[in-house]
């Protein structure tokens, strides 16, 4: 089999920790979370996980891990729940990496779009070629030029979300981002995953650090969602849950005590968040 060869400190190497984490998650908590394609893509990635291997035994590192995991699994809640008012709508993954969501929610009438930097496209391509009613688009999220690209019917949806990818953002350009998405895609949803400012810091030192990979900043946070992103527009409604409790409890399937307290502290105090936005079209 040929391997795609990832290189060190470059873009595509931000792809290895989330696809590594839900991996993980995979296999230490199997009741929780299940990712059928992590398995297969790492066995095509010429890259060596050795040191993340060697840290997968710490708490942090597991406890990380179990955060990738279920921020995937709330982010695809929210897509199936706006394809069963909207079956034809449009899919758009922001950021997409090598994350299969989209195509995990297919309903077989909606549109799937995956859109990241083409470096990272160039990658996906190789491993995850686009399918029936799917496009890999290599577009840059600061040039609101991409929303071009998406056939969007406001009569049948459109649902976007980020996964992982507005931490890396200044604060004002996601508000800009959202303004106009808001304007472009009438009637349409935005979920991403947010925290407050002391938990980026601790996800950047917990994962990107400890990979070695360069250059990666993070600056957006978010502590209260509804009294802080309501004012971005005027025809958003605002709603966030906790993403490690807030779509489903942990007791019973498994979970260490200790990540189930660390749970709670990160939906509370830290502010792990799942944000949704609706674009009201009033």
């Amino acid at each position: 089999m040929k391997k795609y060869k990832i290189e060190k400190n470059t873009v595509q190497e931000t792809l290895v920790i989330p696809l590594y984490g839900r991996w993980l998650c995979s296999q230490r908590y199997p009741h929780l979370f299940q990712d059928e394609n992590a398995a297969g893509l790492m066995k095509r990635i010429d890259y060596d996980f050795s040191e993340l291997e060697r840290r997968s035994a710490g708490l942090m590192q597991e406890f990380g891990a179990m955060e990738t995991a279920m921020r995937q699994k709330d982010m695809a809640w929210e897509v199936r729940d706006y394809l069963l008012s909207h079956p034809n709508a449009a899919v758009v993954n922001l950021g997409c990496g090598l994350d299969c969501t989209g195509r995990n929610c297919d309903n077989g009438s909606c549109k799937i779009y995956n859109i990241d930097l083409p470096d990272v496209i160039r990658v996906r391509n190789q491993l995850l070629p686009a399918g029936d009613r799917e496009k890999n688009l290599a577009l840059d999220l600061n040039d609101p030029a991409w929303m071009a690209a998406i056939d969007s019917d406001p009569e049948d949806g459109t649902v976007l979300f980020a996964a992982g990818v507005f931490y890396y953002f200044q604060a004002e350009a996601v508000r800009t981002m959202v303004a106009a998405m808001s304007r472009r895609f009438p009637g349409g949803r935005l979920v991403f995953d947010a925290a407050g400012k002391t938990a980026v810091k601790l996800m950047l030192k917990t994962w990107v650090k400890q990979a070695d990979i360069q250059d990666v900043g993070a600056y957006f946070s978010v502590a209260h969602a509804k009294e802080e992103l309501v004012r971005w527009a005027e025809n958003l409604k605002v709603s966030s849950r906790g993403y490690m409790q807030g779509y489903e409890k942990l007791e019973g399937l498994g979970i260490k005590p200790v990540h189930r307290l660390l749970a709670k502290i990160a939906d509370g105090p830290l502010h792990l968040q799942i944000v949704r936005i609706d674009f009201d079209t009033k």
